[in-house]
């Protein structure tokens, strides 16, 4: 591998290594549509005066339970876009969707952002602010609970969304997991209750 894309491919890995059950996604074949999070002005003071730069934070999702997110940085607004799009395509991953909804309640927190998404019932629609709505609709989640609490940096609100969503298990996996049946997991589920 060549020195940057063994830079990408570290960084790729560092995002979800703590995660146990990521399923990485491949872009071809996908029809993802992006959705620009925000873009930030950024000033670099120099001797010959101030330089400036934008970078843009994206989402991308097919709406069936495949995103990711990137930043792209670049001189112009149109070229970090592409940037940031770009990148996202590289982060794929798939969350588990059940009926719309999320499966299960979950809290995600990413420096001083934290998101706390909640499963809801049907025709209840994506009651989510800014940067958490625009995740959770990349994702193709139609019915859904969310507060987003601390910092309201979108980069961190983002990353923290997905730090919730990286962490949600669907009843599959959970019986896999364990070794057990299905219909044990939600009798066990329902006696804990």
């Amino acid at each position: 591998l060549v020195g940057s894309e063994m830079c990408i491919r570290d960084r790729v890995y560092s995002m979800y290594h703590k995660y146990k059950n990521v399923e990485r996604v491949k872009p071809s074949g996908l029809e993802l549509v992006d959705r620009l999070v925000g873009v930030q002005r950024v000033t670099k003071v120099t001797k010959g005066g101030r330089a400036f730069g934008f970078s843009a934070i994206v989402v991308v999702g097919d709406g069936n339970g495949v995103v990711g997110h990137g930043l792209g940085k670049s001189k112009d607004v149109a070229s970090a876009i592409a940037k940031a799009i770009e990148d996202a395509k590289k982060n794929l991953v798939r969350i588990p969707i059940l009926n719309g909804t999320v499966p299960h309640e979950q809290k995600g927190k990413f420096g001083g952002a934290k998101v706390f998404i909640k499963p809801a019932s049907n025709g209840t629609g994506v009651i989510a602010g800014g940067a958490v709505r625009a995740v959770l609709e990349a994702v193709g989640v139609h019915d859904v609970l969310s507060k987003s609490q601390g910092s309201s940096n979108p980069h961190n609100v983002v990353k923290a969304t997905f730090d919730a969503l990286l962490q949600m298990r669907s009843a599959q996996t959970i019986a896999k997991q364990r070794g057990i049946s299905l219909e044990k997991v939600f009798n066990l589920s329902l006696i804990h209750i």
